[in-house]
């Protein structure tokens, strides 16, 4: 209940897509796109819900990826009901972005979008505002904080492309120590994300280890230890870096997956990018990097070699190049790393290609 409050009175405040003002007000005339599954609580909260406190109207997606070719069925639903808003994970964005045929659809009714679940590359959130006219805020939350706890303002000029924004209404977010998870670090430093609010989770259900694990007291507030790397910006916004598990370490340095991925993103033919860190006798892990590419297009693994030379630092660019035809996602639509990981740990050590 604290998080749809605090979400009712973020969508109140005026967007600015395409310069004019418009509101998400509670009115009949909205119409959320539920292209979330509502077992989960993110769309449960953000579509579902959110449509009734609204006072609107939602439009019931059971599976995205329907029509040919895959995500047609969602460009049809758009234009037939002139959806008005819609919650997605970047993947839902990405599939929008590259269908091949999203020229032939009218998106403008859309005012705006959220997305949260997982980091959202900058290249894909300007490629999405400039093909529906929509404006993209990102958001950060997980399911133990039901499932919001940021957001970016809700209007073109201050919010910030890349980063999560600020904490919701009655949140504390602080970011600690990695270490012991109870000294609060100064801003621009990275550290772990930590959250304290009415929305945070009690604990888990009769797992007092793993509850007290991720809890820590300070200055008289509890605080939930995320496991997200991040920091907070001079102007008090909040950037995530990457999940504290998903960090690869490369000859000592410090490697963020998702930086590399939105490097990848900016290339004219990757569709979809997800990098992990594999085992390696020279360097202790080495980056590798699994690329989906843009229907219709070809690409050689030379070629993002060669891109990710000229991009990158030499110790972030991958030394690995897979093309799968799919990346495997969650129910919601996150790209799971952790199963390209344990995949790559059953085949063991690869050889080197570079």
């Amino acid at each position: 209940m604290a998080d749809l409050m605090a979400l009712d009175e973020w969508s109140r405040l005026p967007q600015e897509p395409g310069g004019q003002t418009a509101k998400l007000a509670r009115s009949e005339s909205q119409t959320i796109l539920g292209v979330l599954p509502w077992y989960h609580s993110f769309g449960l909260t953000c579509a579902m819900l959110f449509s009734c406190s609204l006072g609107g109207r939602l439009v019931c997606i059971p599976d995205p990826r329907a029509g040919k070719p895959p995500f047609t069925e969602v460009l049809k639903a758009v234009q037939k009901y002139k959806a008005t808003f819609m919650s997605a994970v970047p993947t839902i964005f990405v599939a929008f972005v590259n269908h091949p045929h999203i020229e032939n659809y009218d998106l403008s009714s859309f005012i705006a979008c959220s997305s949260g679940g997982a980091p959202l590359p900058p290249e894909i959130c300007r490629q999405f505002e400039a093909k529906t006219g929509a404006i993209i805020f990102e958001g950060y939350g997980l399911s133990e904080t039901s499932p919001i706890a940021s957001g970016n303002p809700t209007n073109a000029e201050t919010r910030k492309i890349g980063s999560i924004g600020l904490p919701f209404p009655s949140t504390d977010i602080k970011i600690l120590d990695l270490e012991s998870g109870d000294r609060e670090l100064p801003r621009g430093e990275d550290g772990e994300i930590a959250i304290c609010g009415a929305q945070v989770m009690k604990g888990y259900w009769n797992k007092p280890e793993e509850t007290e694990a991720v809890f820590r007291e300070i200055d008289g507030k509890r605080y939930f230890l995320t496991g997200d790397i991040g920091h907070i910006d001079e102007d008090g916004f909040i950037v995530i870096t990457d999940r504290k598990k998903d960090l690869v370490l490369v000859g000592g340095f410090n490697v963020y997956p998702r930086e590399v991925e939105d490097i990848l993103f900016e290339h004219p033919k990757v569709a979809m990018a997800a990098v992990i860190g594999i085992p390696d006798d020279r360097s202790g892990e080495a980056v590798k990097a699994f690329i989906q590419v843009k229907s219709g297009e070809t690409v050689s693994k030379d070629d993002i070699l060669a891109y990710c030379k000229e991009n990158m630092a030499g110790y972030k660019r991958p030394r690995l190049i897979e093309f799968r035809e799919e990346l495997p996602v969650s129910a919601v639509g996150k790209v799971l790393r952790r199963v390209l990981r344990d995949e790559e740990l059953k085949k063991g050590q690869p050889e080197r290609s570079a």
